[in-house]
């Protein structure tokens, strides 16, 4: 059964992956085109970024030319959601790009309608002052 990987703004379906509990098991030829990420001597790496895997919990992140997206999300403190049910693991943004985000002043562009259906981007309102109004019930 394939895997949908929702993560850095875009959607992917996996084929090859694997779930077993909370474990994503990913093959390594499909893992960096899934998610960006790699496999290299030094640990998982994405770009010139590496994180090394702690060589106690090798078998937790590496095993049978896979490896556990969901392990190293964990480890990497990024917030992490699987709906077995429809196949579907959503990983969020660590909580150190999350407060760089907030430390920035700048809002994440975003497009909603207006009442009368057209959409409004807040890219549109670039270099002038916008007033965000929010609401939610609960």
């Amino acid at each position: 059964m394939s895997e949908t990987l929702l993560m850095d703004d875009r959607v992917t379906t996996v084929a090859t992956a694997t779930a077993e509990g909370e474990s994503l098991w990913i093959p390594l030829r499909d893992l960096e085109g899934a998610t960006g990420w790699s496999l290299k001597p030094e640990g998982a790496c994405r770009g010139e970024a590496c994180v090394p895997i702690p060589p106690s919990r090798t078998e937790e992140f590496a095993r049978d030319q896979a490896f556990n997206i969901a392990a190293l999300a964990r480890h990497l403190g990024q917030p992490l959601l699987h709906d077995s049910g429809h196949h579907a693991w959503a990983l969020g943004e660590t909580g150190g790009s999350r407060a760089g985000a907030l430390r920035s002043l700048q809002a994440p562009d975003f497009t909603l309608p207006d009442l009368d259906g057209r959409d409004h981007s807040l890219h549109d309102h670039l270099g002038e002052k916008v007033f965000l109004v929010s609401w939610a019930s609960w």
